[in-house]
C-alpha cells in the first residue's frame, strides 16, 4: 500500500508488506534497536549510543549509511505493536522526520506497516523539498521491509 499523507505541514508516506512470520518474531527483530544493520542492507553500521532512562523510551542508536550517519531516537514503543523513532542528522531544511512501524497480525503472517513523516522549514522551496524527501523515504521504506522480510522468512538465518 502506497499513500500521502498531508496534515498541518507534515509529509509522509505510507508502505506495508505482510511478512510470513509472528507480530512477536517481527517485533524482537525490530525491538533489538542496535541491530538494524543485521538485517537493513543498505545499512553499514548501527549500534546504541544510550539506553534510555526509564526503559526503551528515549533511546538513541547510530546509523552509518554510507557517507551518511543517522541519530535515531525512540519516541513511541508499545509491544509488540508499534516502534517509533524520530530520525536526526538529516538535511537542515528537514524539521522532522520519524519511522513509526505497526505490527497487525493477519492469519498465520503479520502485516507490517511503515509510515514515515517529514516536516520541513516553510519556504518557496518547502513543497520541493516534501516531495524529495517522501520519494526518498519511500524507497527507504521498501529497502527496510525487504530486508525484515528476508531476515524473518529466510529459513537458512
Amino acid at each position: 500500500m502506497n499513500r500521502a499523507v498531508l496534515d498541518d505541514g507534515v509529509s509522509g508516506i505510507i508502505r506495508s508488506r505482510t511478512i510470513a512470520a509472528s507480530p512477536q518474531a517481527i517485533w524482537d527483530v525490530l525491538a533489538d534497536f542496535g541491530s538494524l544493520s543485521s538485517w537493513a542492507d543498505d545499512v553499514d553500521h548501527s549500534c546504541i549510543l544510550r539506553h534510555g532512562p526509564d526503559g526503551p523510551l528515549g533511546t538513541t542508536r547510530r546509523v552509518q549509511v554510507g557517507r551518511n550517519t543517522f541519530v535515531e531516537r525512540i519516541i513511541d514503543f508499545d509491544p509488540p505493536v508499534t516502534l517509533a523513532y524520530r530520525i536526526e542528522g538529516l538535511p537542515t531544511r528537514v524539521r522532522t522526520a520519524v519511522n513509526r512501524w505497526t505490527l497487525a497480525a493477519k492469519a498465520s503472517a503479520t502485516l507490517v506497516t511503515l509510515t514515515s513523516t517529514v516536516e520541513v522549514d516553510a519556504g518557496p522551496l518547502s513543497g520541493a523539498v516534501e516531495w524529495m524527501a517522501c520519494r526518498g523515504l519511500a524507497g527507504t521504506s521498501d529497502r527496510l521491509l525487504a530486508g525484515l522480510a528476508h531476515r524473518l522468512e529466510d529459513t537458512h538465518v
